[in-house]
């Protein structure tokens, strides 16, 4: 087996694990949820781990690191939302949409 499908495969692993912490999270009614510090520390890595890859012509975890990158700036923004929602309606506000 070539060394790219292992790598391939083992990031559609870790994507479709992270696709499932987010789908979890918006299903959750209430905004708790993973600390923004595992974001920003996830989207840190990430865009340092895009460049280095880029760097060694590694489209393996070219590809990976920026949909992983992409994901946490996903999940991100469902927290950011549920939160605004739970704000709005403890306010007596109607949640935003």
């Amino acid at each position: 087996m070539a060394p790219d499908v292992i790598g391939w495969m083992a990031s559609g692993i870790l994507l479709a694990t992270l696709i499932k912490q987010i789908h979890k999270q918006a299903q959750d009614d209430e905004a708790e949820g993973v600390s923004r510090w595992l974001f920003l520390g996830q989207s840190a890595a990430s865009i340092g781990f895009i460049i280095y890859s880029w760097l060694l012509d590694n489209w393996v975890f070219i590809t990976t690191n920026s949909l992983i990158l992409l994901t946490a700036l996903i999940g991100q923004w469902v927290m950011w939302r549920k939160r605004g929602r739970k704000v709005a309606s403890q306010a007596g506000g109607r949640p935003e949409r």
